[in-house]
């Protein structure tokens, strides 16, 4: 069921917030059991956007939130989000 799910938050980050990178982590199967679980999945994401650059993690969580819009009603549950601009990725790794 997540499997249609990436594609569909893929989609919404890509439009909206144009990323340079983006790393999405279908992390569902570690929370199967919990309350709340069923109705969507838990996702942890990586996101380099010029978007970011001089706003703070709140502001680019919010950001993210703004991109999903109603799929954190219907196919997320849980996300965690490490949301950076370029300047901050060390490009040596």
């Amino acid at each position: 069921m997540n499997e249609s799910r990436i594609p569909r938050i893929r989609q919404r980050l890509q439009e909206s917030l144009n990323p340079l990178q983006l790393d999405i982590e279908d992390q569902s199967p570690m929370h199967i059991g919990h309350a709340g679980a069923e109705g969507g999945g838990h996702f942890h994401l990586t996101i380099v956007s010029e978007r970011f650059s001089g706003k703070p993690p709140l502001a680019r969580h919010r950001m993210v939130y703004e991109a999903l819009g109603d799929l954190m009603k219907t196919d997320i549950h849980a996300v965690s989000i490490k949301a950076f601009a370029p300047e901050e990725i060390d490009q040596n790794d």
